[in-house]
């Protein structure tokens, strides 16, 4: 920078803060709130996006915020972490839940307790929780898998599906609406033959891919709706003789999947920023233990640079759409 630019420069910089602060204080955010994040898996690459984005935002407000959770993405492995973020007293707990049910009744305690809990990524069952921030529509993000993979698989033959778990709210949701967009008469000559599961973990998916290919030899795609089932089962094909024959596709972060999309295995995948899904969680809990919101539906609160929010049916809040990564713009995005 240019030295007569130094002071003007600093003078942006304040007023960029001080909007940050203005914003933070018209949408009635408490500052110090406690704030826990409760990842699907600590180690999980995507959650890791998703939790510094949350981190982020608590950074901005000047709450205090941290991120505990299991290595393992057990129905209950999460059970253990929510009775001791209700025990130290939190002002709110921003969990990915990695079952709509068992989760349920330990939420319900916190929340009797004064805690609020704002569940992302994906969901419990609504008694479990006051909001959720949901990555994009459900039908539509299960639709435009299926859109996507039978423009990869030229609208015809057989593919499967690798899912994270059995019991993962978000992915059964989503297969739910890959089915139903599958009922269509376009979809005709395509046929789902298995849903497997490599429980969101590498070696796992890895395997399960090997083992698709095998029993199905005729397969002519994969769709992985999850970030660890994608790159794994591309890890697997990119060294196969199924390259080029099978097609991967699904859920993944651009930096995740840019080897492989350059090196011809992966045509195209989809997603959305999991940081910015993280930052808005932090600011509807933010805003729920201020008591600036309810969680009533037609509520409205400020997301810092996300703008301004609303809540939906059933205490909703959507991101946006996903966006469509190829090689003609994968380049673009750095998360």
């Amino acid at each position: 920078m240019n030295k007569p630019l130094r002071h003007a420069g600093a003078v942006m910089l304040c007023a960029a803060w001080l909007a940050v602060s203005v914003a933070a204080s018209a949408a009635g955010i408490k500052t110090d709130l406690k704030i826990a994040f409760v990842p699907k898996q600590i180690n999980n690459p995507y959650e890791v996006i998703a939790d510094d984005g949350g981190m982020a935002a608590i950074k901005e407000f000047k709450g205090q915020g941290k991120v505990v959770g299991p290595s393992d993405a057990g129905a209950s492995s999460q059970v253990s972490y929510i009775n001791t973020l209700t025990t130290q007293r939190q002002d709110a707990i921003v969990i990915a839940a990695n079952d709509a049910n068992a989760l349920v009744p330990y939420l319900k305690k916190a929340m009797s307790q004064g805690i609020k809990v704002v569940t992302f990524d994906s969901d419990t069952a609504p008694e479990g929780r006051q909001l959720f921030v949901n990555q994009a529509n459900a039908e539509s993000i299960g639709r435009g898998q299926i859109q996507l993979v039978s423009k990869l698989m030229g609208g015809e033959g057989e593919f499967a599906i690798l899912s994270a778990t059995p019991n993962a709210t978000n992915q059964n949701t989503w297969i739910k609406w890959m089915q139903e967009e599958l009922k269509k008469p376009e979809y005709s000559k395509m046929k789902l033959v298995k849903i497997a599961y490599g429980n969101d973990d590498d070696q796992k998916s890895f395997v399960e891919t090997q083992g698709l290919l095998q029993a199905y030899p005729n397969l002519k795609a994969i769709v992985a709706p999850t970030s660890v089932g994608i790159a794994a089962a591309a890890r697997y094909i990119s060294s196969s003789s199924s390259k080029g024959k099978v097609a991967v596709t699904g859920l993944g972060t651009p930096n995740q999947m840019r080897a492989f999309v350059k090196n011809g295995t992966v045509k195209a995948f989809q997603l959305w920023d999991p940081g910015q899904l993280g930052y808005l969680a932090a600011y509807a809990a933010a805003n729920l233990a201020s008591g600036a919101i309810s969680g009533k539906e037609g509520e409205s609160f400020d997301a810092g640079k996300l703008g301004k929010r609303t809540i939906g049916a059933q205490g909703e809040i959507i991101l946006g759409p996903p966006t469509t990564f190829d090689a003609s713009n994968i380049d673009s995005f750095n998360f």
